[in-house]
């Protein structure tokens, strides 16, 4: 039979609410720190987490959930997310919607009902209403990547604009005027962040954006290979592209392999995040990278943040960050 809090008092002769404050982590004498942990030792003493649980109405434990299980953006974060969470005494529950916001909203029904903490969220579309029942609940959510209207919730995401404007900048000074762009699907935050980043950058030197060079992908390998192919049969004129994320890039980069085209004489290339693909490349890819560890660390923090405050989101926060470039030879 396993051992009891009524086991620990009886073999070291303490109080039970001494036991309990110990067990909850808080403050309690050396000497008697001592003891409890022999007895804990020695009667192989484990807490029983669903019990205390509905005890204390907390479980310690934060509900992820995110588009793609194989997204190597998402797996960054999560990665790092789950280890700042751990340290701190959370255990995390990931669910992975497959891109699918009828997915996404059982997801979060699912964790409601078992009781998460909190919820972490990388949202399919720009509709988040379902989150609501969260906030009312006083439970925290973290959002990234996204901007949710009507939802009041922290949310960690970098310069989408700056970083796809600085992108093109790079094109137009390498004197390219025929640009194209791989963007993600017209509904997400992202996305309609990026293509206006091109769009600017465009009409700063003087260029009217063409819809003809724009074509509109959906964040996997096969919509940036299907959307570099539209590109290319229609614009014979089109000097260089920019790929708005990683799995279209890498997509993009398989298709202008199959179509024989030269990278960067016939076509100079920009693509996003995965270093260690762009090494890869014949020739290394120039690339937008996320600062993946960065964002992990914010939406982990602004959890923990949360969580001591009760759940409390008044005046919750957006952090914005900044993304970097790494050169390659594909301009």
């Amino acid at each position: 039979m396993a051992a009891t809090i009524k086991d620990i008092a009886k073999k070291t002769g303490l109080g039970l609410a001494t036991i309990s404050s110990y067990l909850n982590g808080g403050n309690v004498r050396e000497k008697n720190r001592i003891k409890i942990e022999e007895a804990i030792e020695e009667l192989h003493f484990e807490v029983n987490e669903v019990a205390r649980g509905l005890k204390t109405n907390k479980t310690k434990i934060i509900g992820i959930i995110i588009p793609e299980l194989n997204n190597i953006f998402c797996a960054e974060i999560i990665t790092e997310v789950e280890d700042q969470l751990r340290s701190q005494g959370y255990a995390t529950m990931i669910c992975d919607c497959r891109t699918d916001e009828r997915r996404e909203e059982e997801a979060v029904e699912f964790l409601l009902h078992r009781r998460v903490d909190g919820l972490i969220i990388m949202p399919s579309g720009r509709q988040g209403k379902y989150l609501n029942r969260f906030t009312k609940a006083g439970k925290p959510v973290v959002v990234i990547d996204r901007k949710l209207d009507g939802v009041d919730c922290d949310s960690v995401l970098v310069d989408n604009e700056g970083a796809a404007r600085d992108a093109v900048g790079r094109l137009l000074k390498a004197g390219h005027r025929k640009i194209g762009m791989i963007a993600g699907p017209k509904d997400i935050y992202t996305a309609q962040e990026r293509y206006r980043g091109y769009c600017l950058a465009l009409k700063e030197a003087g260029i009217e954006p063409e819809a003809r060079f724009a074509a509109w992908g959906d964040y996997t390998i096969e919509g940036g290979a299907s959307a570099m192919k539209e590109l290319v049969t229609r614009n014979s004129d089109m000097t260089a592209i920019f790929v708005s994320n990683y799995e279209m890039t890498m997509g993009a980069i398989i298709e202008i392999n199959e179509l024989g085209i030269r990278i960067p004489d016939e076509l100079s290339f920009i693509g996003f995040d995965n270093v260690e693909f762009a090494k890869a490349s014949i020739p290394k890819l120039s690339i937008v990278t996320q600062p993946t560890e960065e964002i992990a660390r914010h939406v982990a923090a602004l959890m923990l943040k949360r969580l001591e405050e009760s759940g409390d989101t008044d005046g919750h926060q957006a952090v914005k960050l900044k993304t970097s470039f790494v050169e390659g030879k594909s301009v």
